[in-house]
């Protein structure tokens, strides 16, 4: 049961309203993540937001969905775990490429070295060296494709932050944690 209300959209009001209306016509209806952080329209916004700038960016949909599982993985957020799995398969990605991505491996050098630093960044809370760095330019990331590596970690540990702490029920079809790390 989740520790905050959770916002029906037809319920909502002031800016939560239009942006809810964005996201259940996206998704065919509301997750139960988003009704959530609809209770704070500008976290809503922040987070719809981040996910559409991403979602564009550069590393495309499948590496950021792979991103998204391993991040949940070493949060043992269940509703991440849950929504990206689904997504990244939607992306095209492999259900074993997505359980490969969950537990920080990949078969493609270059995905393997985005989870690597991915895995670095969440486990050494943002301590990494010169060295993890440069792995990630030797895969063929350049310094755009790195900031935006590092987005999609922050943008991820903030809804893992939120489905855990607010113990968001889980509406999509649900993955075991491997609890990586």
């Amino acid at each position: 049961m989740s520790r905050v209300k959770l916002i029906d959209p037809q319920d909502a009001i002031g800016e939560s309203k239009p942006l809810l209306d964005d996201i259940t016509a996206t998704f065919g209806s509301t997750p139960a993540m988003f009704k959530t952080v609809a209770n704070s329209p500008a976290a809503l916004k922040m987070m719809w937001t981040g996910f559409g700038a991403l979602g564009g960016g550069r590393l495309g949909a499948q590496l950021g969905e792979q991103i998204a599982v391993l991040v949940a993985d070493r949060n043992a957020c269940e509703y991440c775990l849950a929504a990206h799995t689904a997504l990244g398969r939607k992306a095209g990605v492999s259900a074993a490429d997505m359980s490969q991505a969950q537990a920080g491996h990949s078969h493609d050098p270059r995905v393997a070295a985005a989870l690597g630093f991915a895995a670095k960044l969440v486990d050494a809370r943002a301590q990494v060296t010169d060295a993890d760095v440069e792995a990630l330019r030797t895969a063929g990331f350049d310094d755009g494709e790195i900031v935006e590596l590092v987005a999609h970690v922050a943008l991820n540990l903030f809804t893992n932050y939120v489905n855990v702490a607010l113990s968001v029920p889980v509406d999509f079809p649900k993955v075991a944690l491997h609890k990586a790390g």
